[in-house]
């Protein structure tokens, strides 16, 4: 088995570094240098994928028809490699790498339709809510609760080491829909804006946040938030965990 690479992959290569080269910025490799996580500020992340989203290059695992390059799987190896190489920021794995697959799974069209571009682009900044105080490893433990009351559903509980959620207009989430059977059977899969009432984010202070006197982490704070069910709810309700 011939594993190097062929005349397109080293030609492809040299397109990476010389775009690399380009769009990498000295302002940017500035704010690279004080970053201690491969993270920049919110405003520095969203230059730089937007960059990426110009070229074609923020989401190389997508599938074209959602917006994805269409590289090759030797492509994909390149171009993750040439951007780590160059120590260029991480690209935040929220939208582009957690939520987005499972929309394209299990989201109806309209949730395709309305979240998809916009992660694609880095308009909205997402952030995930599966870690509670009392269910971290044992996430099937969790209790943060989504009560239906008519079309909505109330939740009220908490999150914890939740990644950037000060940044962050939506947010993908677990939550407990029913207390019957084995505890994996009643948790549902639910996406919302961040900006409802009843939401409180709370930092955690730690030694290596993205710039000086920037938290990473955070608990968040649910009070008697409503959701619509028809726009929250991915995939069947009660089937969260498979």
């Amino acid at each position: 088995m011939d594993l190097s690479f062929t005349k397109e992959d080293l030609e492809f290569q040299k397109e990476v570094r010389d775009w690399i080269a380009e769009a990498y910025t000295p302002e940017l490799r500035a704010k690279m240098a004080m970053s201690k996580n491969g993270y920049l500020d919110k405003d520095g992340q969203v230059e730089w994928q937007k960059r990426l989203y110009e070229k074609g290059w923020v989401a190389p695992n997508w599938p074209e028809k959602y917006g994805g390059p269409g590289l090759s799987p030797s492509e994909r190896y390149i171009l993750n490699m040439e951007l780590s190489a160059a120590g260029t920021p991480t690209v935040s794995p929220m939208g582009i790498s957690m939520v987005a697959p499972v929309l394209m799974e299990f989201g109806s069209d309209e949730q395709k339709e309305k979240y998809l571009p916009p992660i694609l682009r880095s308009d909205v900044w997402w952030c995930q809510g599966y870690s509670e105080p009392g269910a971290g490893s044992d996430l099937a433990s969790l209790q943060m609760s989504a009560v239906r009351d008519g079309d909505d559903y109330v939740l009220n509980g908490s999150k914890i080491w939740t990644t950037h959620a000060q940044w962050a207009d939506m947010i993908f989430c677990l939550v407990r829909t029913s207390k019957e059977g084995k505890p994996q059977e009643g948790i549902s899969f639910i996406v919302f804006p961040m900006t409802l009432p009843g939401i409180t984010v709370s930092a955690l202070p730690t030694l290596d946040g993205p710039l000086e006197g920037q938290q990473e982490i955070n608990q968040v704070f649910f009070e008697n938030v409503r959701v619509p069910v028809a726009e929250a709810l991915v995939g069947e309700e009660n089937k969260g965990w498979t």
